[in-house]
């Protein structure tokens, strides 16, 4: 797979930024938010920083401009939905603003990687498995109690895993995302592993990829009033221990390496690729997969 860099982009289709971080290893591609906003409300949310903490609204006049960006863009590339705000928010049952860029997208012979907290993108396997796509849902943790006070208003972890089945029935390529990993909160060897074997009985599934919570102002306060008992902990790992990069304070790379390795560990245990994101760490023992984001399924032998 041979992605080509290229400076065209749209006004709503646009070249995926994270930051400029210079940690990002995604493949170069376009990023497409129908909505702005994000109805399930994670605490953990990055975006928030700069889409606000609101609902999901279409974006004004979304189908036009999506329409004139598609003469302006290099079709080449692939196109990620979403980056920042969900594609399948509960609002899109009614709205079908995300299946109508499908459509649009797969008419024009586009390669659309999905990204979603979701599970709506099962009544969207007509489009998905006739096409150029691929998709990478989030499964945080497999505690319920725990994705309750994180992803408030995302499906249960039982619902994410159960819409896997869709996905395998139309042998449709994916990836996970086991991210991000909070210290003290979704960080227990067990229940990764156990959610880890969980996936390895999917035979569509090619890789699994994680990250561990990189915190801004905004959101490092909010796990805070989620979680008051971790105050003093995370103020300790984040604002003292940890250090300021590329918009985001991290945590020490020794803590991150001893959160990220249950699921490096439990991977290779069941035999799953897997990667990084945004982590820094070289070599095979960090990263197995062909690509951090899953671009690398829309492309043969996958697609």
């Amino acid at each position: 797979m041979r992605i080509l860099k290229s400076k065209r982009e749209g006004e709503i289709i646009r070249l995926f930024d994270p930051w400029g971080s210079p940690l990002c290893t995604c493949p170069f591609k376009y990023t497409l938010n129908p909505y702005t906003g994000c109805s399930f409300f994670c605490v953990y949310c990055y975006a928030t920083a700069y889409i606000g903490r609101r609902k999901s609204t279409p974006k004004k006049n979304y189908l036009e401009r999506l329409l004139k960006d598609l003469r302006k863009i290099d079709k080449r590339l692939p196109i990620n939905m979403s980056t920042s705000s969900d594609p399948y928010p509960p609002v899109e049952e009614k709205m079908l603003l995300t299946r109508t860029t499908l459509q649009i997208l797969s008419k024009h012979g586009l390669r659309v990687l999905i990204t979603t907290k979701g599970t709506l993108y099962t009544r969207d396997i007509d489009i998905i498995r006739a096409s150029f796509m691929a998709v990478t849902p989030t499964i945080t943790t497999i505690n319920k109690g725990i994705s309750s006070k994180i992803e408030p208003y995302a499906p249960l972890p039982s619902e994410r895993i159960n819409a896997l089945n869709v996905l395998e029935e139309n042998n449709v390529p994916f990836g996970v995302r086991i991210d991000p990993i909070l210290p003290y909160i979704n960080d227990d060897p067990k229940e990764i592993e156990e959610l880890v074997s969980i996936l390895s009985t999917y035979r569509n599934l090619d890789f699994i990829v994680t990250s561990t919570f990189k915190a801004r102002p905004d959101s490092l306060s909010r796990v805070i009033e989620v979680f008051p008992e971790l105050e003093t902990r995370y103020k300790r790992l984040y604002r003292e221990e940890g250090k300021w990069m590329h918009g985001y304070w991290y945590l020490s790379q020794k803590m991150r390496l001893k959160l990220l390795k249950p699921v490096f560990e439990s991977a290779r245990k069941y035999g799953i690729k897997y990667a990084h994101c945004r982590e820094g760490f070289a070599g095979k023992e960090y990263f197995t997969a062909a690509s951090c984001d899953g671009t690398h399924l829309l492309y043969p032998p996958y697609r």
